[in-house]
Parts: structure tokens; C-alpha cells; sequence
């Protein structure tokens, strides 16, 4: 009987030790599985170090494309000729950055500049100016022209790196005889050619100057701005002769280009030419009494000012100040913060004080 009451009890006992371990064996699945679960999560979220085998795609930052920002490459600087008779020009869009100041006789030239890029045909080129080449030197560029005034030729004869397009004809310069246009109008610079002939003649070729502007990658919302108005358009009549307009594509987000009524059309491609960023400013331009009586100009160029960064449909006031004739000018927002400009080609318009500078929809400046 007592024998029969032990082995019950021997057998209760090992019934439940029995069930003890598989309660313990699926708590421990359990466990296990959450584990598991939870550490999945956490690596969906990022939150867990993926193994050495299995490494997560890395992200890269956007980089700007108008120009390699870490280059140390000098930039060129082309005269660029903009008689009437001489349209159109060729090249342009290829600048990263354009100047345009007013000349004699109430005409326009423009200053592109080239970096690490370089078209076989830009122009067509034109004579140097002596305050054309300040802008030169604020960018560190090697200047490219074809002929100059006595006021530029004493500037350049003070150590300016330059091309000159009546002792280089048919090295680095040519002409395009097929034009129906004045011969003065027909001189054009290949930058492959200079690249090689630079190289060849021992220039120095790298910077140690910044960029003059600071880009941004990543578009910039001027609308933000307090100071901000709408600019879906912009003209500048720099005298009698010559008026610079924008009219801004919502679309494609620059602005196409214009002059005196014409779309500002390329040679070549026969597309119309357009910037991403506008910098409008006046500055003081007086006739040279020089006794030969061609009406060349003179510029107040050292000093500060206001103007405005235009960009993506929007104007915002800015100030200038160039302290010396190779400073790079510094642009900044009323605020006295550096602007950042878009990833983009830039315009640099230079006008007149009595320039009437006229932004968005018939909105007009006072004439400083």
C-alpha cells in the first residue's frame, strides 16, 4: 500500500518537474523570438549597427555643379563684344559667371568667365577695358581680349596675366569669316587652344583665391526673406543705345535673357540664353578726358553701395564694397550676412547711377 502511495507520488512529482521545463523551454522561445523582433526594428529604425558584411548604402551630401568648389584652377575672363552688329554671341551659357558694365557710346561689353570648362568657340571677343580688368583680378582669372585702350594696355603692362588676341590670331584666337557681320565682329578664342598654350608658356595655373560668391547646393527660398519682393522680371536701361532685360521661367526656375527687345540668343545652339542668379548694382561712370575723344569710360568702382540678389523669382536688397581694384567685391544681405547665391550661372549687372531699375510686375526703383 505504502509502496503504491510512493510510486503516485514519484510519478505526480516527475509529471510536474516535467511541465516546469517546458514552460521554461517556451518562455525561453519566447524570449528568444521578441529578441529577435525587437533587434529588427531597431535596425529598420537605424538604431543598430549593421554587421561588416551587410554595410548600409552610405547617403552623400548634394554637391554643387555650376563649379568644383575645392578646384584651385584660375579661371579665364573673355571680353565679350556686345555692338548690336556683333549679335549674336557665342558661349555664354558655359560661363559660371558673367559681368556686364557700360562702355563708350553708350554700349555694353560683358566679362564671362570660365572654369574647368572649355568651349572651342566663344565670342566674338572684344578690346580690353581697363576696369573690366578689376573684375579680372577680383576672380584671379587670366585675362582674354583681343586689342585694349591705352588705359588697359598701362594695366596690363603691371604684371596682369594676359591673351591678346592681335599678337595671338590664329593660335588661340580665329575668325569666323562665314558671318555676315564687320570684320571687327569676327574674332573668337578657343579655350581648349589656351588651355594648352598656357600650360606650354609656363602661366601659372592654380588660385589661391575663394570663389567670389558662396553657392549653396540645396535651393535657397528668397520668398523667406522679410525684405523679399516678387521679380518675375527685371530691365535695366543702360543708356539710349542699350537695355538688359530678365523674364523669369517658373518652370525651369532661371531667367531668360534678353537685350533692346531681342531674346539673347547663342551663335551655335541658337538657344536663349538664362541665369540662375542676377546681382543688380550702380555704380558712377564718368567720360575719360583722355584728349583722344572716344568717349571711353571711367568707373567709381572702389567704395559700397546697394543693389539686389535676384534669383528663383524673388529680389532680395543687398550692399556692395570693393576696397581695391583686385578685392574681390563682397556682397551682403541688409543684415550685414554674407549672401549665398543658388547653384547656378550668375549675372553681375553693373549700371548706371541713372540707371531705373525695374523689377516684377512694372515695379520701379527711384534713380539713385
Amino acid at each position: 500500500m505504502e509502496n503504491g502511495r510512493r510510486s503516485k507520488q514519484t510519478k505526480t512529482t516527475t509529471q510536474k518537474k516535467g511541465g516546469i521545463k517546458l514552460l521554461i523551454i517556451i518562455l525561453v522561445v519566447l524570449i528568444i523570438v521578441a529578441g529577435i523582433l525587437l533587434a529588427l526594428k531597431l535596425l529598420n529604425k537605424g538604431q543598430v549597427e549593421p554587421t561588416s558584411n551587410e554595410q548600409l548604402p552610405e547617403i552623400s551630401e548634394p554637391q554643387v555643379q555650376i563649379v568644383d568648389v575645392n578646384s584651385k584652377t584660375r579661371p579665364y575672363a573673355v571680353m565679350i563684344n556686345n555692338n548690336h552688329a556683333a549679335w549674336p554671341q557665342c558661349g555664354l551659357q558655359d560661363a559660371y559667371l558673367v559681368y556686364e558694365i557700360i562702355a563708350e557710346g553708350g554700349i555694353t561689353r560683358m566679362m564671362a568667365l570660365y572654369k574647368d570648362v572649355y568651349p572651342t568657340k566663344i565670342g566674338s571677343v572684344r578690346s580690353a577695358r581697363h576696369y573690366f580688368i578689376d573684375y579680372a583680378e577680383e576672380n584671379d582669372a587670366i585675362y582674354i581680349h583681343w586689342g585694349g585702350s591705352p588705359q588697359a594696355y598701362s594695366r596690363l603692362n603691371q604684371g596682369i596675366d594676359d591673351l591678346d588676341g592681335i599678337a595671338l590670331e590664329n593660335v588661340v584666337f580665329f575668325r569666323d569669316k562665314t558671318l555676315n557681320r564687320d570684320y571687327e565682329h569676327t574674332g573668337f578664342v578657343d579655350l581648349e587652344k589656351v588651355k594648352d598654350y598656357a600650360e606650354s608658356k609656363g602661366y601659372t595655373r592654380d588660385t589661391n583665391k575663394d570663389l567670389l560668391l558662396n553657392y549653396s547646393a540645396e535651393e535657397i527660398d528668397l520668398s523667406t526673406n522679410e525684405t523679399a519682393k516678387v521679380a518675375d522680371s527685371l530691365t535695366l536701361k543702360y543708356s539710349y543705345y542699350h537695355t538688359t532685360s530678365y523674364e523669369y521661367d517658373a518652370e525651369k526656375k532661371v531667367y531668360k535673357r534678353a537685350m533692346s527687345g531681342k531674346a539673347n540668343v547663342d551663335l551655335e545652339t541658337g538657344e536663349q540664353y538664362t541665369a540662375k542668379n542676377i546681382i543688380v548694382y550702380k555704380v558712377q561712370n564718368y567720360t575719360l578726358n583722355d584728349g583722344e575723344n572716344k568717349g571711353r569710360q571711367d568707373l567709381n568702382n572702389i567704395g559700397s553701395g546697394s543693389g539686389y540678389y535676384i534669383s528663383n523669382g524673388y529680389a532680395v536688397p543687398i550692399t556692395w564694397e570693393k576696397t581695391s581694384h583686385s578685392g574681390q567685391t563682397i556682397y551682403k544681405y541688409e543684415n550685414g550676412e554674407e549672401i549665398t547665391v543658388n547653384d547656378g550661372n550668375t549675372f553681375i549687372q553693373i549700371c548706371p547711377t541713372d540707371t531705373d531699375i525695374e523689377i516684377g510686375q512694372n515695379v520701379k526703383t527711384e534713380s539713385e
